[in-house]
C-alpha cells in the first residue's frame, strides 16, 4: 500500500463507526419469520439499518398468517427463526401442542399488551370503576368491574366470549391474570379437553392478532387481549377501550421472544451468534436516547410489509403515550420497552413464569417439582450466546458494557407485590410457592378431571 492509499485507509476508518467483527458464519442468508405487531420490531429495524448486513446476513423477513403457522415453519425448516411468543418455545419443548426443541438467545421486548373490551361493555363497566380527581377512570382498572357485567350476561344465557391470540401466548395468560385477579375463573386446560372452557366464567378463544378489531366489531367477542397496534386500533375505529395495559398488569413483564430450532443453533453457532448480535443492535438504536429513533421507527413498522398499520395507531402507544377511552391520553413511556431495563436477555425466572401458567391453568397436567421448571427454563433460554453476542458488541464499540447483566445466574430479583395487580409477587426461584400463593388456579397435585379439579 503506498502512502495516500494508506492515509485513506486511516482517515476512512477514524471517519467511519465501528465495524461488525465478521465472524466464519455456516449459513449467511436466511429467512426470518414474524406476525404483524409493533413488537417485530427488532427485526425491522436490523433489516433496515443494515445490522443484519453488517454480520455477513442476508436475511429476508416474511410476515406469517398466524402464531402456529410461524411455529411450523420455523419447525419445518421454511423458516430459519422467528418472533415468537415466549410461551411457543418452552410449550414445544415440553410437547405440549406441537412437539420439538426450540430454543431462545434473545428476549424481543418488555410490556406492549393490553386488554380491550367493547364500548357497550365499556359503558356497563364504568359505573364499577372509581375516578380520580379529573374525574377519570381510576387505572390500574380491576377484573372486579367485570364481574357483575359478565354475571349479568350469565343470567340473560349469553356466553361471555373474549379473544386471546394463541393458548400458549403471554396475552392468554395476562388476560387469565387479570380475571382471576378480579375473581373471575378464565377456565382449565386438561388433556382431554383443550379448550381451556372448564369451569370457565368468561370464555376464552383463540383469534389471530390483526383480526381482533373486526372480530370485536362484529360482536363474536366482547373483549380481548392482544399486543399493539390492536388496542390502539380499537380505540381509532371507535368499537371498543382498552382498560389496562400489561404494564399495569405486571410492571416489565417479559412478552416476545426470538426462537430457533436447537438444531439449527448446534449446527449454526456462528451464525446464531451474528444474527443475536444484530437484534441487541437493533434494540439499542429502539430506545437509545430516550426513544429519539421512536417516530422513525413508527415509520418503517407502518409499512405494509411490516405491520401495516396507520403511523398514528402505531405511533399511539410506540412513542410513549397510550389512549385507552377516546381522548384519554396518558404517558407511558415504558410501555413498548426493547433495550431498557435488560429487555433482551433472556432470563431463566421469565421462562418460569410462563411455565407456572401453564401449570395453573392445567396445561402442564400435573405438579412437577421447582428442579423441573428450572431445568427447563436452561434447556429453552441461552444467556450464554447472547452473552457472547453482546461481549462481541462492546469489543467492538457497538454497546456498552454497563448495559449488560454479565454476573446474573439466570434469574431477576423478585418482582415486588407492588408491580403486580393482584399484590402477589413473583419468584422465579421458587415456582411452587409462587403458584400456592394465587387465589384461582392449580396448586400442589391438583389435576382437571372431566369438568372438577380434584385433589
Amino acid at each position: 500500500m503506498n502512502r495516500l492509499s494508506a492515509i485513506l485507509a486511516t482517515t476512512t476508518l477514524l471517519a467511519s463507526p465501528a465495524m461488525a467483527e465478521m465472524l466464519p458464519l455456516e449459513k449467511d442468508e436466511l429467512t426470518f419469520g414474524f406476525i404483524k405487531l409493533t413488537d417485530m420490531a427488532p427485526l425491522a429495524i436490523a433489516y433496515e439499518q443494515g445490522y443484519f448486513m453488517d454480520e455477513g446476513l442476508f436475511v429476508t423477513l416474511e410476515a406469517q398468517a398466524n402464531w402456529k403457522v410461524l411455529l411450523d415453519g420455523v419447525i419445518d425448516g421454511q423458516l430459519d427463526g422467528a418472533h415468537m411468543l415466549a410461551g411457543q418455545p418452552l410449550a414445544a419443548t415440553i410437547g405440549y401442542g406441537t412437539e420439538a426443541h426450540i430454543v431462545t438467545p434473545f428476549s424481543m421486548d418488555l410490556n406492549g399488551n393490553g386488554i380491550t373490551v367493547s364500548n357497550a361493555v365499556w359503558d356497563e363497566m364504568k359505573p364499577n370503576i372509581p375516578t380520580d380527581a379529573e374525574g377519570r377512570p381510576q387505572h390500574p382498572i380491576s377484573a372486579e368491574a367485570l364481574k357483575p357485567v359478565i354475571e349479568s350476561y350469565r343470567a340473560e344465557g349469553k356466553p361471555f366470549n373474549m379473544g386471546m391470540v394463541f393458548p400458549v401466548s403471554t396475552h392468554n395468560y395476562e388476560l387469565r391474570y387479570w380475571l382471576a385477579a378480579g375473581g373471575i375463573e378464565p377456565g382449565y386446560y386438561s388433556e382431554q379437553n383443550t379448550t381451556g372452557q372448564i369451569g370457565a366464567e368468561a370464555l376464552l378463544s383463540v383469534t389471530p392478532p390483526p383480526q381482533m378489531p373486526a372480530t370485536l366489531e362484529a360482536g363474536t367477542i366482547y373483549g380481548y387481549a392482544v399486543g399493539e397496534p390492536w388496542n390502539q386500533q380499537a380505540v381509532a375505529m371507535g368499537i371498543g377501550v382498552p382498560v389496562i395495559t400489561d404494564y399495569e398488569l405486571w410492571k416489565n413483564n417479559p412478552e416476545k421472544v426470538f426462537g430457533l430450532t436447537a438444531a439449527f443453533v448446534e449446527e449454526n453457532p456462528n451464525t446464531t451468534i451474528a444474527l443475536t448480535k444484530a437484534l441487541i443492535r437493533a434494540a439499542i438504536w429502539l430506545d437509545e436516547n430516550d426513544n429519539a429513533n421512536r417516530e422513525e421507527a413508527v415509520e418503517i413498522l407502518s409499512r405494509p410489509d411490516y405491520v401495516g398499520a396507520d403511523p398514528e395507531v402505531i405511533a399511539a402507544s410506540m412513542t410513549g403515550t397510550f389512549e385507552y377511552e377516546k381522548g384519554d391520553v396518558r404517558e407511558v413511556p415504558d410501555f413498548n420497552t426493547f433495550f431498557r431495563h435488560h429487555a433482551t436477555y433472556p432470563f431463566y425466572s421469565d421462562a418460569v413464569w410462563y411455565l407456572t401458567q401453564m401449570r395453573r391453568w392445567g396445561q402442564i397436567a400435573e405438579a412437577k417439582d421447582d428442579a423441573w421448571y428450572d431445568e427447563v427454563a436452561k434447556s429453552v433460554y441461552k444467556p450464554e450466546i447472547y452473552l457472547e453476542a453482546a461481549r462481541m458488541l462492546v469489543d467492538e464499540g457497538l454497546a456498552n458494557e454497563a448495559d449488560f447483566p454479565w454476573d446474573s445466574d439466570g434469574y431477576k430479583a423478585p418482582t415486588p407485590a407492588a408491580d403486580i395487580i393482584d399484590g402477589i409477587g413473583y419468584d422465579g426461584r421458587a415456582p411452587n410457592a409462587y403458584l400456592d400463593t394465587l387465589p384461582i388456579g392449580l396448586k400442589g397435585d391438583q389435576t382437571v378431571v372431566g369438568f372438577e379439579i380434584q385433589g
